[in-house]
């Protein structure tokens, strides 16, 4: 319910705070006391249109704020959670706007800045007004379906019909899906299938191209060792006349050198002193060193190429291996290790394929049963919702008569809806209509009847369906008008009654209707400085009753008005 409402430079509020509680507050004060401006006022904080004039003269902005006490579960705390709002159980929700004088336009909630779509979409779940220029709430069709459940049908019936709708619905669209994968591989079987075989033949595993590109590089590796020992071992072992290669080369430097010695055979050697003789034996011993030297070290290469073979063949079919699934990824626009869940997956399409035929009749007989469950469903939730709408027709009537609406007829018209507008929430559209005056076609609320009219049989509405909007607030502007005596002691009485579910505010002229509220504000105007402002007052029983007396009796109250001003709040209480 809404709890402060507070006003700061709007038309002629320059300062205004109120505090409201439960139960029914009247709101009284002569014509252009500025009762409107409060309602107004209440409008801005609710998301309603604003413009620059209504900024106080000489003010720079206007600001509304208005706070509320919401129930635990109330609807509004599901837009705030949706929208990430902080709202604490038992902290007030505060809507805030604030107007420039340049004509732009702020707004908070719970002073998270938010936009106006968002303001009003919170607002309207917490109060409604009704008046005479316009009516918010029960006159908008789109919430007459579930007032009309609200007030009758069983939670269960509707949760069936809701359950049945989106099994339905799941399986329509697993049907929709699966007939236009049934033709897109249809279109492109040939390929599936020579792809498959292809990635089939290849075998691609997980990992695979990183344990070849290892193997590959092991194995090159293992070639260049080899080729090395193997040009070494050639250099050492060489036949060739040309190059003999340096073991041959030191064999016959030892030849040569022996011809030098004596006893060292073939032909006389040349004299030479003991000194040449000496060296010579010395470079023959070095010479045979380095043959050994030599030996040695093609005996160690020999061994070493035995410990390094190569093998090409290998390293070939690696190679090959390699750049086969390398060539196969880029073909196909994925990683190497890609390859083998795209074979499972183009593998999967093509038993899809072959067996989707099959598995498309068992999803077109599912979806089939689900759209007769279904319908099954809806139909007793629409025979339902004719009984229950004859008897809210037979309510709303009876609360028609005392309120001067007894020649009106109210109706609820249940209309089915075409197969493609069915929802989950049944398969016809339910509308409240009114027919003001015998002889005239019924039409929809805020059509056919006058603001007056349309206010009571709102009052009305909300009498028989207390408490199903979830709405904790109600306004009536003005929902006397036009109406006295009897009728207006039954509108009081009414509002009253309807005050023990929801908070009311009525601003009202009539005496009757303010003298059965529980609590009571008269709005009014002063001047000060040569401005003139608009106040609200909190009234006491004695203010009370000479304000009723005053709308008894106007400018001029005797002590008849206040008497009968004194039964009408005796006869209230």
């Amino acid at each position: 319910m809404l709890t402060n409402l507070s006003i700061r430079d709007v038309v002629l509020i320059e300062a205004l705070d109120l505090s409201l509680h439960a139960g029914f507050t009247a709101l009284t004060g002569e014509t252009g006391a500025g009762k409107s401006i409060l309602l107004d006022s209440l409008g801005l904080a609710m998301g309603e249109r604003a413009n620059a004039g209504l900024v106080r003269a000489g003010a720079a902005e206007a600001r509304v704020t208005a706070c509320f006490e919401m129930p635990e579960g109330h609807a509004a705390c599901a837009i705030l959670d949706e929208q990430g709002i902080p709202a604490d159980a038992g902290d007030p929700l505060v809507l805030r706007r604030v107007i420039s004088k340049d004509g732009r336009s702020r707004a908070w909630v719970n002073d998270q800045p938010v936009g106006l779509a968002l303001l009003r979409r919170i607002a309207m779940t917490l109060i409604e007004i009704q008046g005479q220029h316009e009516q918010m709430g029960l006159a908008d069709s789109a919430t007459h379906r579930s007032l009309l459940d609200a007030y009758g049908i069983k939670p269960t019936l509707a949760g069936n019909v809701a359950r049945s709708f989106d099994q339905w619905k799941t399986l329509c669209a697993e049907l929709e899906t699966a007939r236009r994968e049934l033709e897109n591989a249809a279109r492109e079987e040939d390929w599936l299938r020579h792809t498959v075989d292809e990635l089939a033949t290849l075998a691609p595993q997980p990992g695979e191209e990183s344990l070849l590109a290892e193997q590959r590089h092991g194995l090159q590796q293992a070639e260049r060792r080899g080729e090395a020992v193997a040009a070494a071992l050639s250099e050492l072992t060489s036949r060739d006349r040309r190059n003999p290669g340096p073991a041959a080369a030191l064999r016959a430097a030892s030849r040569a050198l022996l011809r030098l010695l004596p006893n060292g055979g073939g032909a006389a050697p040349a004299p030479s002193s003991d000194a040449q003789e000496g060296l010579a034996t010395e470079a023959l011993t070095a010479l045979e060193n380095a043959e050994n030297a030599l030996a040695e070290a093609e005996n160690l290469l020999s061994r070493l190429a035995t410990d390094t073979q190569a093998n090409p063949r290998l390293l070939e079919e690696t190679e090959e291996r390699l750049f086969a699934l390398r060539t196969a990824a880029r073909k196909h626009n994925v990683a190497v290790d890609d390859l083998a869940g795209l074979l499972a997956s183009l593998s999967a399409r093509l038993v899809g394929l072959e067996n989707g035929a099959t598995q498309l009749e068992a999803l077109q007989k599912a979806t089939a049963e689900a759209r007769a469950t279904y319908i099954e469903t809806a139909g007793l939730l629409s025979a339902a919702r004719e009984r229950c709408a004859r008897k809210l027709e037979q309510a709303v009537t009876a609360e028609l008569k005392p309120v001067k609406l007894e020649k009106a007829r109210f109706l609820v018209e249940i209309q089915p809806l075409p197969a493609e507008n069915w929802s989950r929430h049944g398969v016809e559209q339910v509308t409240f209509l009114i027919a003001a005056n015998p002889g005239q076609p019924a039409g929809p609320l805020s059509k056919v009847a006058s603001g007056g009219e349309l206010s009571r049989l709102m009052l009305a509405l909300k009498l028989v369906l207390a408490g199903q909007s979830g709405i904790g607030t109600l306004i009536f502007d003005e929902i006397d008008a036009g109406v006295g005596g009897a009728t207006a002691a039954a509108i009081g009485e009414r509002l009253h009654r309807l005050a023990q579910t929801v908070q009311v505010l009525a601003v009202t002229h009539s005496p009757q209707v303010a003298a059965s509220a529980d609590a009571h504000l008269r709005i009014g105007k002063l001047t000060r400085n040569g401005q003139t402002q608009t106040h609200a007052t909190p009234l006491n029983h004695n203010e009370r009753q000479e304000e009723i007396a005053r709308m008894l009796a106007g400018d001029t109250i005797t002590d008849a008005a206040r008497a009968a001003a004194a039964s009408l709040l005796g006869a209230g209480a």
